[in-house]
């Protein structure tokens, strides 16, 4: 972490430490919209960016720039929380880590793995941008994360992150003994664009007859079309914006053959039997919200065991502000018991 991050963590930290009354004065009025109230201290995130005028993702002049903006922003929000240990592997041939808590699972074999696949628009993210989530997650549901660095556009074209995401889940299931896991409790998640990520790889999974035992997706993508109410509402100063994700699907899904390729657009996958049970979160003030809760509601008509749950005042990218402010934690940590009821 550079001193500017340093420097800026602390004051964004003091900031949204401050008593809700006070945030509310430096917040100025609620935001109200779809009669959902803004968190307090995500309306104060915000409006601390807007007064810094943080770069937007969509005006970052080059790749490389926005993949460091992105885990600059993602070190002020999140800190380093407490793990057990955290051990460097190559999963796949791909760089990974694994997040171990604190407690039995540890030390014991035949203990469960979340195995995480991160988000960022399928061009940004890696296993540093999403190293604070996965601490929280691992140490507060008492379950090991293995979080995968898949490979993004442009160097690595759709659908090879697709590719990568099921070679590691079966690489898992393979060296289950090796890595002291219950191939009976192996899960997948995701956020963002990892959240497609996740639904996909759970969906092969089933057509494979692996035995998946669960499936968290947070604020996924699910709809490359995206005609929704909630991107009219929330495309633009929540963090993620209509014009980033138009860039990306630009880059990364440059044809309609790649628009309406099931494994980005979920809503349109042909469902298979023996799906995990799912948890699905969303963000009130997310534009992903609509369509997640869109493939929320497939996946329940097509019988499989699923929960949908609507953080209604958080913004896309909450999962990562867990170092920061109150209710963005809250939220993890929520998600962090359904983890620890799935696979614990």
């Amino acid at each position: 972490m550079s001193l500017q991050t340093a420097v800026e963590t602390r004051f964004l930290t003091s900031l949204m430490a401050l008593p809700e009354k006070v945030q509310r004065v430096l917040a100025g009025r609620p935001l109200v919209l779809d009669g959902q109230t803004l968190a307090t201290d995500l309306q104060l995130m915000l409006r601390v960016q807007q007064l810094a005028r943080k770069r937007a993702m969509v005006e970052v002049p080059d790749i490389a720039l926005g993949r460091a903006d992105m885990l600059s922003n993602a070190q002020i929000v999140g800190g380093t929380p407490p793990i057990g240990a955290v051990q460097e592997l190559t999963v796949a041939g791909l760089p990974a880590r694994h997040y171990l808590p604190h407690g039995p699972h540890s030390a014991t074999a035949g203990r469960p793995v979340l195995l995480f696949f991160h988000g960022g628009g399928f061009m940004y993210g890696d296993l540093d941008s999403h190293d604070a989530p996965c601490r929280v997650l691992a140490e507060e549901s008492g379950v090991p994360v293995l979080a995968i660095e898949w490979g993004l556009g442009p160097e690595r074209p759709f659908p090879g992150g697709f590719d990568d995401a099921e070679a590691a889940l079966r690489w898992v299931f393979e060296h289950a003994g090796e890595l002291g896991v219950d191939p009976t409790r192996i899960g997948v998640a995701g956020d963002s664009a990892g959240g497609a990520v996740a639904a996909w790889t759970a969906i092969a999974a089933a057509r494979a007859g692996l035995p998946l035992a669960f499936q968290l997706l947070v604020y996924p993508c699910t709809w490359p079309d995206r005609d929704t109410e909630s991107l009219r509402l929330f495309g633009e100063d929540l963090f993620l914006t209509a014009d980033y994700m138009a860039m990306v699907d630009r880059t990364y899904l440059p044809t309609a053959a790649d628009l309406t390729n099931e494994r980005v657009h979920l809503l349109g996958a042909e469902l298979p039997a023996g799906l995990a049970p799912a948890y699905v979160a969303t963000a009130g003030f997310d534009p992903l919200r609509d369509e997640g809760e869109a493939y929320a509601r497939r996946l329940a008509d097509a019988g499989v065991a699923m929960e949908l749950r609507r953080y209604v005042d958080q913004i896309h990218g909450f999962l990562n502000i867990v170092g920061a402010g109150r209710t963005s934690r809250a939220a993890v940590l929520e998600i962090a018991g359904k983890v620890r009821a799935a696979l614990g």
